[in-house]
């Protein structure tokens, strides 16, 4: 059973009265009822039913001027309740956290248990309670090993075969020549399985590398040999260790006309290809991808020890519960994020799914450990931020703010946006979070 923690009553300017009950829940939650008396209810309906009238065309009154009836029977006594009581949640429910002082994160899931014109409202809210540390580990004697940021002589062969083959020419071939090893075919390609067209396996004026190692095995010695116009059906295994499982090993149709043939010429990396990429001759060229390389190995060095540092600390640290609404709340932010990835690169997010074999519950219950952990590490950034007093001046905050609104110098309302009190806060905590980091690193990383 859960138990009552506190009540009480607020005033605020548009709230006169409110009664609120917070219950512990299992599992580090909390429920907070509250209860708004019918009047306060009747008054923000005829606030609520103003500012929607101004929207609204209503025969015989000036906009804005029609009685408070006239709006209820034009637009319904629902609809205007349903209105006002975003506005009453919202007021009602941050006074009730101020007010109980309660240390909650991420969303509030809220409930409406009572809601009636001429009623008072009832709603609840389950809220996470924030978990604490019961022992954190004695960071400044954990240590991580940082990795030696120089290129190997691997990846910078890599990074010349890649810019080669960004400057790689692509010349049509002459009619009738038969596609041969290196050359690159555009084709119309279908994929069936007992008949059946394979999701996405189905394309036109699909280009095929010939000398790439990433196609079916097989696929490309059935299709040399062919020239423009010409059509060939073949079945093909997919590999045993093909990530869709219900294909590998499988034996698969596929239906090729070949459309078109492209002689590739790549250039020599020589100094004669250096000039043309601006450069002096293959030795400067060189010199400029390990600079590269090296940046890059750099930075992502940094990336990795962050998170080597942040994981160590939280798998050396013991935590109260950690509330599964906390977890599936920190979820559903990283499947949101991966849809964005995904999505901004041009791909559909179901079909994404598919190509990995997964379903939106398996990469939820995949995300799950990495929830957790990152909810840990978020813990531990504000506890440490707090015991070491870590903080970032106003004037840094301010600079940061106007560097940010630069971005946004032609959006007016955007940049308004950015010296908002959230977005303030928001921006200080990061700074805060990096500061803290940096702290870690600077003890930690040997």
């Amino acid at each position: 059973m859960s138990s009552c923690l506190y009540s009480g009553d607020l005033e605020s300017a548009e709230i006169f009265f409110m009664s609120y009950v917070v219950e512990q829940l299992p599992e580090n939650k909390a429920k907070i009822t509250v209860t708004i008396p019918a009047e306060e209810v009747t008054e923000a309906c005829h606030v609520a039913a103003e500012h929607m009238a101004e929207d609204v065309t209503i025969p015989g009154y000036r906009p804005g001027k029609a009685p408070y009836e006239a709006i209820k029977q034009k637009i319904g006594e629902m609809a205007i309740l349903e209105h006002a009581t975003e506005d009453l949640v919202r007021q009602t429910f941050v006074a009730a956290m101020v007010e109980a002082d309660l240390d909650v994160v991420g969303q509030p899931f809220f409930a409406m248990e009572k809601l009636a014109p001429d009623n008072e409202f009832i709603y609840t809210a389950e809220i996470a309670l924030m978990p604490q540390i019961t022992k954190l580990a004695d960071w400044t004697k954990l240590s991580v090993e940082k990795k030696d940021t120089e290129p190997t002589k691997e990846l910078l062969e890599q990074a010349k075969a890649d810019i080669v083959r960004m400057q790689t020419k692509e010349v049509k071939a002459e009619a009738g020549r038969a596609l041969t090893m290196g050359d690159k075919a555009i084709v119309n390609l279908t994929m069936k399985k007992d008949g059946v067209v394979l999701e996405g396996g189905e394309s036109k004026n699909h280009g095929v590398f010939t000398n790439e190692s990433y196609y079916v095995p097989g696929f490309v010695d059935e299709i040399l040999g062919l020239k423009e116009g010409d059509e060939k059906t073949f079945t093909l295994n997919f590999p045993e260790e093909h990530y869709q499982k219900h294909l590998a090993g499988q034996p698969v149709d596929f239906t090729i006309k070949l459309n078109e043939i492209f002689l590739l010429q790549p250039p020599m990396f020589d100094d004669a290809f250096a000039v043309t990429v601006g450069l002096t001759s293959a030795s400067e060229m060189e010199e400029k991808l390990m600079e590269n390389l090296r940046a890059e190995n750099v930075i992502e060095e940094a990336r990795r020890l962050d998170k080597a540092v942040l994981d160590l600390v939280a798998d050396k640290s013991t935590f109260d519960i950690i509330p599964d609404l906390l977890v599936n709340q920190e979820i559903e932010k990283m499947t949101h994020e991966l849809e964005h990835q995904v999505t901004s690169q041009g791909m559909d997010f179901t079909q994404y799914l598919a190509s990995i074999n997964k379903s939106l519950t398996d990469l939820k219950i995949d995300f799950t450990p990495a929830a957790l952990q990152r909810i840990k590490v978020g813990i531990i950034l504000k506890k440490i931020s707090a015991d070491d007093k870590v903080m970032v001046d106003a004037a840094v905050v301010d600079a940061e703010l106007d560097k940010i609104a630069e971005q946004y110098k032609d959006d007016a309302e955007a940049a308004k946006q950015i010296y908002e009190p959230q977005y303030r806060d928001y921006i200080e905590r990061q700074m805060v979070n990096r500061k803290t980091i940096d702290l870690l690193k600077e003890k930690m990383v040997k």
